[in-house]
């Protein structure tokens, strides 16, 4: 099956390069971006405004193969890659949720972005706590060592072996 996807914009952030950036919004505390829209999708941001937080959908551009286990940045141990959030992924999607800070005409500055500049967007949708919130969620492997993701930043483990 074959499934085309279009890039609707571009994430633009301070991060020029994969390194040293946050592993994830958490790490990202007020580190500003824009979302620049193509043009002709100017008009679906109407009424997103009202929304104090957004989820951007983006292609890891720069990720190139992938392993069925990794060694994530929380962990010392290989784990399998669907349990994972690392970016060399058969289909090397990746969601932020980020602070919407304004919108002004295609362009919306965000906070806490943690995602290499140049990025192609994919989609927006709007983050809804009664729909996105989930009281009983459990994190696995992840419980212990979620609260790291506020420190640690990416290194070369998931850099395309040449």
């Amino acid at each position: 099956m074959t499934i085309r996807v279009t890039s609707i914009g571009i994430i633009q952030t301070p991060f020029k390069d994969i390194d040293g950036m946050p592993i994830q919004p958490s790490g990202a505390k007020d580190v500003k971006g824009e979302v620049v829209l193509a043009p002709q999708y100017e008009e679906g941001l109407r009424d997103l405004d009202g929304f104090s937080h957004i989820i951007l959908l983006y292609r890891f551009h720069l990720s190139k193969g992938y392993r069925l286990t990794v060694k994530p940045f929380l962990d010392t141990v290989e784990r399998g890659l669907f349990s994972t959030r690392a970016p060399r992924r058969p289909n090397p999607l990746g969601l932020s949720i980020v602070r919407l800070d304004r919108i002004e005409g295609r362009i919306l500055h965000v906070l806490d972005v943690d995602v290499v500049d140049g990025t192609p967007l994919l989609d927006i949708k709007p983050y809804v706590p009664a729909f996105d919130v989930r009281s009983d969620a459990r994190a696995g492997w992840l419980e212990q060592r979620q609260e790291n993701s506020t420190s640690l930043k990416s290194d070369q483990r998931f850099r395309e072996k040449k």
